[in-house]
């Protein structure tokens, strides 16, 4: 598991990126709506994370890392669509596709084990 700063800077890092993507989306209809969408899911990763960072108990930790699992899911999908639907297919968005991939499998893994973590001391 990377410590909590290194996810904190990759996050943000992703939603910079996100924000770069969008800005090169087509401005047409299509464009716009996807646009919206992924600068939604993919900035809310980082913002979500922080907030699971600062949270105040173990279940509340639980809760709101999985929401950012969600929102990393969620622009994987979002990113596939773009791409599949020839809307933009360049190296950025190949870029962002794998790092959605990993940061959703690292937030799937790390709820998982707060989950587990939590059972274990009931």
């Amino acid at each position: 598991m990377q410590p909590v700063n290194d996810l904190k800077i990759r996050t943000k890092k992703f939603a910079l990126n996100i924000i770069k993507l969008v800005k090169s989306m087509p401005e047409d209809r299509i464009g716009r709506v996807m646009g919206n969408q992924i600068l939604r899911s993919g900035t809310s990763v980082a913002a979500n994370y922080r907030s699971a960072c600062k949270a105040r108990s173990k279940a509340d930790f639980i809760s709101k890392i999985t929401i950012v699992e969600e929102e990393a899911d969620e622009t994987t999908l979002w990113l596939e669509l773009i791409m599949e639907s020839e809307t933009l297919d360049n190296d950025l968005t190949k870029t962002l596709h794998k790092e959605a991939n990993e940061l959703t499998a690292i937030f799937t893994s790390s709820g998982k084990t707060a989950k587990e973590n939590n059972a274990k001391k009931k």
